[in-house]
């Protein structure tokens, strides 16, 4: 704060004005304290929604259709395609662990940003130029009706290297986005906080308006076999995104990296084990606080709380830690500060409420692998023109673009009145949402499997290609979508909310990357629920639930287990929930009317 102070008063004495400086520590890209005026706020945040958007158009035109481009040009069957699409979903999150880690670590928000979109544009234009020139052959075939011919080994192998750098170019830049994002407003003045958590809905939208363009025009004309132009269309968008981003260079705001967040949770557990026999003392007050110029969990001091007392022990100074004190001989080894350890705490309270949010992912994951089967076998013509299956996620964009505005202009602020009533002038938590979100989930799944019931009704058994082989409408699935839709807003807004406002200052970005491994590992356990599920239902007599043709299968009952899985998980996450407790900071010394005068 002195040198925003000793900034301002150079800047005073050269213009004749007073200039503000943040006060949440974030600087520029040189390294000095951020001017509010000239930094930040939605200057900057439009841009960052805007290289959102293009992003996630690129992202979409690649994953919303590769299902079908398994089964058509690379000629696998549905359960093998699908669970494909989900290992390579999940590798794209999984990877968004990468990105935080580097970022909270060592490189910052920016730099992790910029290195991931690069490795992402190239792996874009590498998958376009692979299946021009080696999987598309004969010219034209990976529609509907014309079969591709047989691959090199090349052509297969250049197409798993490049959907797998596409894996960990957005998964490695995904969550430092969304942070980077509410990095540009300062949550210390009044406005600005309420921006910030406006962004995230904002950062939800765009990422779903982005998606829109992907699942119609793209879809449409992949699903014509023209998959070479819509890999083409999704690097050039990606490649905006990266110009868009980087013209924004110079008004970002930045947080500096705290250093390896795992060197700092092994002294907590280390600490805390060498002093198992040590009484814990009473009061906040006798615990090791550490030096006021040094704060080894990169932002401001976390209070001490109750529970893992245990690792409490971690911060008792012993009378071997007081005589090195006094040679000013500290080992962080044997003696933590109690808001290092309170860091470590705070990742452990948070473990048990992602966990309940993974089954809710394996539902979310269904949208872009067995929904896509499941229209891609209903009655898909309206007149002469074909609704490409993948293109009914956009029912699910404007679920979430309506929810979204429902839930901030009529929802949210109707609690606040009621709430008020009682004292309490803040609407849902980000706990209460995620819990609806749950709720609404298990309500698509049921709608999915009602759907499923009347499509086999109307379908004909002996189909080879069951392509449109019911003569129930693919308008059907709009329910389904709408609440997949709906629940997104409550649950992922939900997470980037809870997840970022919990996670410790030292590891925003690790906060983010959790919200994404829990899709990652949503789309794993999916993999392997279809694995077993197969392998379980499958008889002499009966293909199992999902076989190449669905009309054989009952695709219907495993909707209705991912209902019931998701059901107990709500019990689970209601009672993780009610224990979990929130993070407490100290108070900011500085104070606005005395750091305002220069």
């Amino acid at each position: 704060m002195m040198a925003c102070l000793e900034l301002s008063k150079e800047v005073k004495m050269m213009k004749g004005e007073e200039i503000e400086c943040t006060k949440d520590g974030t600087v520029d890209l040189d390294g000095k304290p951020a001017i509010r005026e000239a930094s930040g706020k939605w200057v900057a945040g439009i841009m960052i929604l805007l290289n959102q958007a293009l992003a996630t158009l690129a992202f979409f035109g690649v994953g919303v259709n590769l299902v079908l481009f398994l089964t058509r040009v690379l000629k696998e069957n549905n359960a093998d395609a699908a669970n494909s699409v989900s290992k390579w979903t999940g590798t794209v999150y999984i990877c968004s662990l990468v990105g935080a880690f580097l970022s909270d670590s060592y490189w910052g928000r920016f730099k992790t940003c910029a290195i991931f979109q690069v490795i992402y544009v190239t792996g874009l234009a590498l998958l376009a130029l692979a299946s021009q020139l080696y999987l598309l052959k004969p010219k034209g075939c990976g529609n509907r009706t014309t079969l591709c011919g047989e691959h090199s080994t090349m052509g297969i192998g250049l197409f798993y290297i490049a959907v797998y750098m596409i894996a960990l170019g957005y998964g490695g830049y995904q969550p430092n986005i969304a942070t980077f994002g509410a990095d540009q407003f300062d949550e210390q003045h009044p406005g600005e906080s309420h921006s910030k958590v406006a962004f995230f809905s904002y950062f939800y939208l765009f990422m779903n308006l982005g998606s829109l363009f992907s699942n119609t025009i793209l879809d449409y004309f992949e699903d014509e076999g023209m998959w070479a132009l819509g890999f083409w269309a999704s690097a050039a968008s990606a490649f905006a995104a990266l110009l868009l981003f980087l013209g924004g260079t110079a008004r970002y705001r930045h947080f500096k990296s705290s250093g390896n967040p795992l060197a700092r949770f092994a002294q907590v557990l280390v600490a805390a084990t060498k002093k198992s026999r040590v009484e814990t003392p009473e009061t906040e007050d006798d615990f090791y606080q550490g030096e006021d110029d040094d704060n080894t969990t990169g932002g401001r001091k976390m209070l001490h709380t109750h529970g893992f007392k245990f690792l409490d022990r971690a911060a008792v100074v012993t009378s071997r830690e007081l005589d090195n004190q006094k040679q000013s001989d500290h080992n962080p080894w044997h003696l933590c500060p109690i808001s290092q350890v309170e860091e470590v705490k705070c990742i452990l309270r948070l473990l048990p409420i992602w966990l309940c949010t993974i089954i809710y992912s394996v539902v979310f994951t269904q949208m872009a692998s067995l929904f896509v089967e499941q229209g891609d076998a209903m009655k898909t013509t309206i007149a002469n023109f074909r609704i490409p299956a993948a293109s009914m996620s956009t029912f699910d964009i404007l679920s979430v673009a309506g929810v979204i505005f429902l839930n901030r202009r009529v929802l949210n602020p109707l609690v606040s009145r009621f709430k008020k009533c009682k004292g309490d002038h803040i609407g849902l938590t980000e706990l209460q949402r995620m819990g609806i979100g749950l709720v609404i989930a298990v309500m698509a799944m049921l709608s999915a499997g009602i759907v499923e019931c009347y499509r086999l009704k109307y379908a004909s058994n002996d189909c080879k290609n069951c392509g449109g082989s019911s003569s129930l409408n693919i308008f059907w699935q709009v329910p389904q979508y709408a609440f997949i839709g709906a629940s997104e807003v409550f649950m992922y807004v939900g997470q980037l909310e809870f997840f970022n406002a919990q996670a410790p200052d030292g590891l925003k970005s690790f906060g983010s990357a959790l919200c994404m491994t829990s899709i990652s590992l949503g789309n794993y356990v999916s993999s392997l629920l279809v694995s077993v599920v197969m392998k379980i239902s499958a008889t002499d007599k009966m293909p199992g639930w999902i076989p190449g043709n669905l009309n054989k299968g009952h695709l219907d009952r495993f909707y209705f287990l991912l209902a019931g899985l998701t059901l107990i998980d709500l019990v689970a996450y209601i009672a993780c929930a009610k224990w979990y407790k929130n993070i407490k900071h100290s108070e900011k010394i500085q104070e606005y009317e005395e750091d305002d005068k220069v």
